[in-house]
C-alpha cells in the first residue's frame, strides 16, 4: 500500500541522514511483509502500476542508504535491493504477480537471474512458482534460513558486520 511505501522511504531517509546508524532493516509487522497475489487481485492495473513505480524509488532509497541492508522476510523485489537476505525456514519465495499474467514490475526480472542464474530465475518468473526457504538458500536467493523470529537473525547479522 501508499502506506507502506511511505513509511518504508521514511525510514529510508532517517537512517541516510543518520551517521549514527551502521545497517538497516527491512521487515514487516505482525509476521507480515509485502504484497501477494491477493493484493493484485483487489487493485486495478493502473494502480498496480502506480505502486510499482513507487517501489522502484524505494529501491533507490536502499541504494542510497551508505550502509549494508538486511531482509528479514520476503517481499522478493524488495529483498533482492538488500545487501542480505534472511528468511524463515517455513517461508516460500516468488513472484506472485505472474500467476495473473503481470511481470514483476520493481526489477525483479534484472535482480534474480543475477543472483541465482538464469535458468532457476526464468522458472520463477515465468511460472511463478514460489520455492522454500531451504531451495532459496542453496540457490543463493537468501543468505541465511532460521527457525527463530528472523528480525532478531537480522539484527545478530546486523551486529556481525
Amino acid at each position: 500500500s501508499l502506506t507502506v511505501l511511505q513509511a518504508l522511504e521514511d525510514g529510508l531517509k532517517r537512517a541516510e541522514a543518520d551517521p549514527s546508524v551502521k545497517a538497516i532493516m527491512i521487515c514487516g509487522e505482525n509476521g507480515k511483509f509485502s504484497a501477494g497475489k491477493t493484493f493484485f487481485i483487489k487493485h486495478k492495473l493502473r494502480k498496480i502500476m502506480e505502486i510499482a513505480a513507487l517501489i522502484k524509488l524505494e529501491l533507490a532509497c536502499i541504494k542510497r542508504v551508505p550502509v549494508p541492508s538486511i531482509a528479514a522476510g520476503g517481499g522478493l523485489e524488495v529483498a533482492l535491493d538488500c545487501h542480505y537476505r534472511i528468511a524463515h525456514v517455513k517461508a516460500r519465495i516468488g513472484l506472485p504477480e505472474v500467476t495473473i499474467g503481470l511481470l514483476p514490475a520493481a526489477e525483479g526480472t534484472q535482480r534474480l537471474p543475477r543472483l541465482i542464474g538464469v535458468p532457476a530465475a526464468i522458472d520463477m518468473i515465468t511460472t511463478g512458482r514460489h520455492i522454500p526457504a531451504i531451495e532459496a538458500l542453496k540457490l543463493g536467493l537468501v543468505d541465511e534460513v532460521v527457525e527463530e523470529n528472523i528480525a532478531e537473525a537480522a539484527i545478530r547479522l546486523a551486529n556481525k558486520m
